[in-house]
């Protein structure tokens, strides 16, 4: 087991007094100073919930495949356009939009490398939970955040290069491959079974489905709560971080939007375009910046990350409330335009038939 040295001053007289002025579990007392086993109870917890939650996401990701066709997600991958434009957006909007706002609001060097990290991550598999909730196109969906996994192998490094130049040495951000890896194997197996399930049984992945979504819904609120309570951090950071964290993800779904509607997509591609622009994997960010960075570091930009995924959640809940309010509205026009259409319909029908002496058909009744 680990060890710290906690050093303590103590009065001489106490010590002579009290020769237990050590604290019980001290393994070792010499003079003023303890040493004393590292508590490793959030860490423990911090691994329990992961594994937890990466099961379920795991599962989330299975019922999310339950809405794929296998030859609609094969047909974007033979005619991968709109991968291109969200590739463009992923790993060409984000960086530089991370770029931009690091010098805009003049951070420090520490804390403009971490928000380019997380402008360099790939898509995270939120998006597919909420890109379902908005009606969007879940092959494109599921086939970006799989695509952009796998080209964060090779993109983030180059982005990385080209962007943390200014601040600092590229070559020390240390990128776990291992972690992106990973990521990709949990999207993709899962998915993989999903697809399956819905091409030999439909009505049994449509129920996988309802079920899954829910549950992927409750479980992207249940990590920014988990993220929250675990981080031993102080959250009294920089004013500039928390502005850019707002302005980060927001900025990735306008841009991304506008780009796939540029690029000519239609309007549920575009909003899945959208999602999958602003929605970051931000535990791979902790990840790295972890890995990256001493602790006094990260006392000045490791809560970004948390920051970013709060606020690109709740972007998200607007957008998704936004949209269902306005298809509702649709909706409900659309239903009284028909039954206005319809009673018209069948008053030009009835008057026909009296002009001819003919009968009203039964459909107009």
């Amino acid at each position: 087991m680990q060890t710290y040295l906690l050093s303590q001053q103590f009065d001489t007289g106490s010590l002579a007094e009290n020769s237990t002025a050590c604290p019980a579990n001290a393994t070792i007392c010499k003079g003023t100073s303890c040493v004393l086993p590292e508590d490793n109870f959030n860490e423990t917890l911090s691994v329990i919930l992961s594994t937890v939650l990466t099961i379920m996401l795991a599962l989330v990701m299975f019922s999310m495949g339950c809405n794929v066709e296998v030859k609609k997600f094969w047909g974007h991958i033979k005619k991968p356009w709109g991968i291109f434009v969200g590739f463009l957006c992923q790993f060409g909007i984000m960086p530089l939009t991370a770029f931009l706002l690091s010098l805009v609001f003049n951070v420090l060097p520490i804390q403009a490398v971490v928000v380019l990290i997380m402008g360099c991550c790939p898509g995270g598999t939120a998006s597919n939970v909420i890109a379902y909730w908005v009606d969007g196109d879940m092959d494109l969906s599921i086939s970006m955040t799989t695509c952009s996994t796998l080209f964060a192998m090779g993109m983030m490094p180059l982005c990385l290069f080209v962007y943390t130049k200014i601040w600092t040495d590229s070559s020390a951000i240390v990128l776990p491959y291992d972690s992106i890896g990973i990521s990709l194997v949990a999207l993709i197996i899962p998915v993989s079974f999903g697809i399956y399930v819905n091409h030999r049984w439909p009505s049994k992945a449509k129920i996988i489905l309802k079920v899954g979504s829910i549950v992927g819904a409750i479980l992207i609120v249940l990590i920014a709560v988990v993220g929250g309570i675990l981080y031993k951090g102080s959250w009294t950071i920089s004013p500039k971080l928390w502005i850019i964290g707002t302005i980060f993800p927001a900025a990735g779904y306008s841009l991304g939007f506008f780009l796939a509607r540029v690029a000519g997509m239609s309007w549920h591609r575009c909003r899945t375009v959208s999602l999958e622009t602003g929605m970051q994997n931000t535990q791979l960010c902790s990840t790295i910046v972890q890995l990256s960075f001493t602790p006094e570091q990260l006392e000045l930009m490791f809560t970004f990350p948390l920051i970013y995924s709060i606020f690109q959640l709740l972007f998200a809940l607007l957008i998704l409330g936004g949209y269902r309010l306005y298809r509702r509205h649709r909706v409900k026009t659309k239903t009284d335009v028909e039954k206005t259409e319809e009673k018209e319909d069948s008053k030009s029908a009835s008057s026909h038939a009296k002009i001819n002496g003919g009968f009203v058909p039964n459909e107009t009744k």
